[in-house]
């Protein structure tokens, strides 16, 4: 017995064999059909002696329904919703036909052939028993395929259309291997409601549910959650030590239904998203529609969000620049792939190339600039800092210059809040950056414009793609110090802002964006270990390394001499800093830079301490320079 079930799991039954079966069920239905009919009690002699004809009747039609329905060619350990449906539709056709033919009979023959209750009885008995028999088959060959003590168990948070689907989809595309033990939702009007069988429980019965039943996960089905609520659940569900996973919003449900596959888990970034940023589309259009737009650095994480943002302003050109070949290359199939419907130009140069740089200009001919180019990992920068003025500086310098010479409208330069009292090579290079477009904006009809902000989320050489492959190779998560902050945010969110601040801007301002809370690092790595589904110390280590050259605990937007005003959008702010005059600050570059060719990084690094008073080198070998 067990052999012939283990054949039957592992083999299809023949076609044939199923449609002979469900011809078995239709005889059967009948039979039933006319015991109910007449109480169980004898059937009349006038019915009786059409019995032949109606069981006759019955099975042709029924056989010629099911072989051009072809329902009998289903897999029967896999009905689904749609299987269902097909029986239903051929089996209420064929008791339709069977109903005209005892119309015909009535009229030609004076009589029923068969009685029309016994009609839609035998619909009804044939329905339920030929979509329960497959079900039932399928339950018990998942049930044997993953006995109960083997599933997972999952909780699903929200009761609503999307968390049934959710179940559904649990059901049906995991094969089973996932248990519902139960919905959680905050509206009391479903508290103690069954949803398909499994109950919906209050948010207070969360930790006692996930205890009782051993919950692995928490599934949140909930759509259009904002930011904080995320978060709040997210939390709640972490603290008992289980995997959170997320359903997708439906717009990215595959040809409107959910796959199993679709159902993630958490990632951090979703952790520290906020609300939703309010651009002013109408000014932001203004700016780009129509306009030739090179952007440098087209190729990083910020250049190449603000490439696919642009995108969406219709410019005549889009000019996406970088030296990098490979990830430029990716660019561009992604822009090819999507059918960017705007015009765009891949260039490959070298920022700190003038004779390239002016081609490019003279070329295509601007309108506006964004400046994204540039050196930005502070312990590179430390060790290598004639590369950082001849990239930082000089790049900046050759782009702004010919910016100037070409007429081009506005220039956005991407900056850092690592420029603010900065304690390394880089972020003093890009105050230095800024102070030269600043000064050189005065005297021109260019308006240059400076956007600062902190650490973007998934950006090359972030700290969370780095703990995230620490996590997946079982550790340790390393960190440079226990009490290190810093500010996170989207990369969609900062070039936006980007966008935003280009077009309100004048001419001459630093803008800087509401980077809300600093994050501790440290709080920030268990939390992407207990998203992991893991537990610090007993999976997941924690070690730390100690502050790398140039870095501090934290950052800043602003210097202490530095003031913040208020703009229209409440999450972007214009400083208020100390102005140069463009001879002066020209002066002093021009002499930096030509320190390139000593190689000599003390007098490089020292020249940029007179240059940004508050230059303060952190755990350096610079150190020493610092005057008291």
């Amino acid at each position: 017995m067990y052999r012939l079930l283990a054949f039957f799991w592992k083999y299809n039954l023949p076609r044939w064999s199923i449609l002979i079966i469900d011809l078995i069920v239709c005889i059967f239905s009948l039979t039933l059909a006319f015991f109910l009919r007449f109480n169980f009690k004898s059937i009349p002699p006038e019915d009786l002696k059409n019995l032949p004809y109606d069981y006759a009747l019955v099975v042709v039609v029924r056989l010629v329904s099911f072989i051009i329905s072809k329902t009998y060619k289903g897999v029967v350990r896999y009905t689904g919703s749609s299987d269902a449906m097909r029986i239903f539709k051929v089996v209420v056709s064929g008791s339709f036909v069977i109903f005209l033919v005892n119309m015909i009979t009535l009229y030609t023959l004076g009589y029923f052939v068969i009685p029309t209750a016994i009609i839609v009885i035998d619909a009804l008995v044939t329905l339920f028993l030929m979509i329960s028999s497959r079900l039932a088959v399928k339950a018990v060959y998942f049930e044997n395929k993953n006995p109960e003590k083997e599933k997972i168990q999952v909780i699903i948070y929200g009761a609503g259309e999307s968390g049934i689907i959710t179940k559904r989809t649990l059901d049906r595309d995991a094969a089973i291997r996932y248990k519902v033990v139960g919905f959680i939702d905050d509206d009391e009007k479903k508290k103690g409601r069954s949803l398909e069988g499994v109950f919906v429980y209050p948010v207070a019965k969360l930790g006692d549910l996930i205890k009782e039943n051993h919950v692995d996960s928490v599934i949140i089905s909930i759509q259009n959650l904002t930011p904080s609520k995320k978060n709040e659940i997210i939390e709640d569900c972490l603290q008992y030590g289980v995997r959170v996973l997320n359903v997708p919003p439906v717009a990215k449900w595959i040809n409107g239904e959910l796959s199993f596959n679709q159902i993630k888990s958490i990632n951090i970034e979703e952790l520290l998203e906020r609300d939703p940023i309010k651009l002013d589309n109408r000014l932001i259009n203004e700016q780009l529609n129509h306009k030739t737009i090179l952007i440098t650095g087209a190729a990083g994480s910020i250049g190449s969000e603000l490439a696919r943002q642009c995108a969406k302003f219709s410019p005549s050109l889009l000019i996406l620049l970088d030296q990098a070949e490979s990830p430029l290359h990716e660019l561009d199939l992604e822009f090819s792939e999507k059918a960017i419907s705007c015009k765009y130009e891949v260039v490959i140069a070298d920022i700190r190339n003038t004779e390239r740089m002016r081609n490019v200009f003279n070329t295509f001919k601007p309108d506006l600039v964004f400046h994204a180019a540039a050196y930005k990992h502070v312990p590179m920068m430390e060790n290598n800092p004639s590369e950082s003025i001849y990239t930082n500086i000089l790049g900046t310098r050759i782009v702004a210059d010919l910016a100037v010479e070409f007429h081009v409208g506005k220039f956005v330069m991407i900056s850092t809040d690592k420029a603010v009292n900065p304690t390394n090579v880089m972020g003093a290079s890009k105050r230095i950056a800024e102070i030269y477009i600043q000064s050189l904006g005065k005297n021109s009809a260019t308006k240059f414009i400076t956007t600062r902000f902190g650490n973007v989320l998934g950006s090359n050489g972030s700290v969370i793609p780095r703990f995230k492959k620490q996590i997946e190779q079982g550790g340790p998560v390393t960190i440079t110090h226990p009490e290190i902050t810093r500010f996170f945010m989207t990369i969609p969110e900062a070039c936006q802002l980007v966008l935003e601040a280009g077009c309100m801007g004048k001419g001459g301002e630093i803008f800087l964006f509401d980077m809300g809370k600093s994050v501790k690092i440290v709080d920030l790595a268990r939390k992407m270990i207990r998203l992991s589904g893991l537990k610090e110390d007993t999976d997941i280590k924690i070690t730390y390394t100690g502050l790398r050259p140039g870095e501090k605990l934290y950052e800043e937007l602003l210097s202490s001499s530095e003031n913040a005003l208020p703009t229209h959008h409440r999450q972007i702010l214009v400083g208020k800093v100390r102005e140069y005059e463009f001879k002066e600050v020209q002066a002093f570059i021009t002499e930096l830079i030509q320190l390139f060719k000593t190689q000599d990084n003390e007098r490089i690094v020292s020249k940029m301490k007179d240059i940004v008073p508050e230059f303060l080198s952190n755990n350096s070998v610079f150190e020493t320079l610092d005057k008291d």
